[in-house]
């Protein structure tokens, strides 16, 4: 499976929540049952600081699920961009990136 890339927006300061639906080569739903996955924010790849979603399997069957962060941690991303990925790892521990990108934190006012 290769990585499907997807650009994504935070609003500083607030709650994220981002939801997706994982497939395989053939298009359809990968069914998540016994997999864990983790998905992390960087300013830039090589970067050693890093700052982990909360990632969600919202219905594994259907290959759904969801990351996010709550305001408190968006409020501590300073503005500009970021790279981020979504990494799946198989009940016989094989490890697939399924989703990659770019995200814009976008600075708050209030």
């Amino acid at each position: 499976m290769t990585a499907a890339a997807l650009n994504l927006t935070i609003e500083q300061g607030t709650d994220f929540e981002a939801t997706f639906t994982v497939r395989n080569k053939s298009g359809t739903p990968l069914n998540l049952l016994s997999y864990t996955a983790s998905s992390t924010l960087k300013k830039h790849y090589t970067s050693n600081t890093s700052y982990p979603f909360t990632l969600t399997f919202v219905d594994r069957s259907a290959g759904k699920i969801s990351i996010a962060m709550t305001d408190g941690q968006t409020d501590s991303l300073s503005s500009g961009r970021y790279v981020y990925d979504v990494v799946l790892i198989s009940p016989t521990e094989v490890k697939t990136r399924a989703l990659e990108g770019f995200v814009i934190v976008s600075p708050g006012v209030s």
